[in-house]
């Protein structure tokens, strides 16, 4: 059974992955340029579902990082439509290290994504 260090996660699981070596630097720590690819990832996924189209990131705000992540950590992305617009829609995004080898989660960082369809 899963364990929650940091309360429940907001939104739908859309995205899991497994922080490999190549995703590290030297330490072990992995990039926060990774993590906030795959959380681009997400909402790519929830917006394309939501829109039934192509979407594109038009902005990501708010961005912070709370606890690092570890080389075997799997990151779970979950994301949440906010705000649906005539050609926009504004997602919650939060992003949970499962512990390599263990049932602990623990948020990682959170973000506020605005995604835009396009024709």
């Amino acid at each position: 059974m899963v364990h929650y260090a940091d309360g429940r996660p907001i939104g739908d699981l859309t995205l899991r992955t497994l922080a490999m070596p190549s995703d590290a630097n030297a330490a072990g720590d992995i990039f926060g340029g990774w993590v906030m690819a795959q959380m681009d990832l997400a909402c790519g996924i929830r917006a394309a579902e939501r829109a039934k189209g192509r979407v594109v990131t038009a902005a990501v705000k708010e961005m912070s990082f709370a606890k690092p992540m570890k080389i075997g950590d799997t990151l779970c992305i979950y994301t949440h439509v906010e705000r649906v617009g005539r050609t926009s829609m504004a997602l919650k995004v939060e992003a949970w290290a499962q512990r390599y080898l263990s049932d602990l989660m623990e948020k990682v960082t959170h973000a506020d994504f605005v995604m835009v369809a396009l024709d």
